[in-house]
């Protein structure tokens, strides 16, 4: 047994911090599944599903702020502070544009859903599965492979996403006329590629603590 394995031992066992990141990341999936929905529903359907959008926002930056608050409250932590306060915000981060992206589509009534949309959301989606799967390891520490493989398949995803963006954007001026819908279809794909840059973010938090841990 290492000295990082003994500390980690002889430290109570948190009952703050993990359940705190494992609600964020459940709602994280949940925000990234309602907007997948929403650009595959008619359109009715899409401002009760915006809604919800809304209020898991809400959720998870209650949870940040909860999270920051027992930051200030406990002396001992599971991990580093600075990577409990990086981790909770980038995954907050994620959901604000997912979240963005929605009242992008609803500010700029982008009605019409492209296939590079659709792509877009079923990335971030997949993403966001994957910071849940890495922040279920975080509790002990035992499966760290588990951690750096989810995180690998987020990298990946963010290049997927990279790529699907870019063709997106110039199939958009190699074809559309009207500068406006220019503008409008680019800027939901430049949040919707914003969104995954996150979920990379979160990837890297989520690696560097399975590292010092390992």
């Amino acid at each position: 047994m290492n000295a990082n394995s003994i500390f980690q031992f002889l430290i109570p066992k948190d009952k703050k911090f993990f359940p705190l990141f494992e609600e964020a990341s459940k709602n994280l999936i949940l925000i990234a599944t309602e907007l997948h929905e929403a650009v595959n529903a008619p359109l009715k359907e899409r401002e009760e599903i915006f809604q919800k959008m809304t209020d898991l926002e809400s959720k998870i930056e209650d949870i940040t702020r909860q999270t920051n608050l027992e930051l200030s409250r406990n002396f001992i932590t599971p991990f580093d502070r600075e990577d409990i306060y990086l981790l909770i915000t980038a995954i907050d981060t994620v959901a604000g544009n997912l979240n963005g992206a929605a009242s992008r589509m609803k500010l700029y009534q982008v009605d019409k859903i492209t296939k590079s949309i659709r792509k877009l959301t079923e990335i971030n989606l997949e993403a966001c599965q994957n910071i849940d799967i890495a922040v279920k390891e975080l509790r002990n520490f035992k499966k760290v492979k588990n951690i750096t493989d989810a995180c690998a398949r987020i990298n990946k995803l963010e290049n997927k996403s990279d790529n699907v963006y870019d063709k997106a954007v110039s199939e958009l001026f190699e074809n559309e006329t009207d500068a406006k819908n220019i503008i409008k279809y680019k800027e939901v794909l430049s949040v919707l590629e914003s969104a995954t840059d996150k979920c990379k973010n979160a990837a890297s938090v989520l690696e560097s603590i399975a590292v010092k841990h390992s």
